[in-house]
């Protein structure tokens, strides 16, 4: 079922594709171990997400040899992978905003209650 934006809830749903595909699209060569240390997830995790983008049409995986690798992956974001990015990032900043807005709420309440303790000590 899609949504407003049109991404599929499941995996394309998920902040951790985001970050996935941000990452792929600024270094197409990036191996998936490294993936997984700099997003911070697990190698299995990257692994899932990886085949799961791929099943969705979202990335491709190209096989090129490498002299460290004998055989290493080159991965690119296909033209929907890149509507799905924009999506993702045009949901996410909407949600980020919204987290932004009720903290900055949260602060000025904050602010108020102990600027009113102060006046009464």
């Amino acid at each position: 079922m899609n949504n407003k934006h049109g991404i599929k809830h499941g995996i394309l749903d998920k902040e951790e594709a985001y970050l996935l595909l941000k990452e792929i699209e600024s270094n197409p060569q990036i191996t998936q171990r490294h993936l997984a240390e700099k997003l911070e997830m697990s190698l299995g995790k990257i692994n899932f997400l990886v085949n799961a983008l791929i099943d969705k049409g979202v990335i491709k995986a190209k096989n090129f040899k490498n002299s460290q690798n004998k055989l290493a992956y080159v991965y690119y974001l296909t033209p929907h992978g890149i509507r799905t990015k924009l999506q993702l990032t045009y949901k996410f900043l909407l949600r980020k905003t919204q987290e932004y807005e009720k903290l900055k709420r949260e602060i000025e309440y904050f602010k108020k209650e102990v600027n009113h303790k102060n006046a009464k000590a």
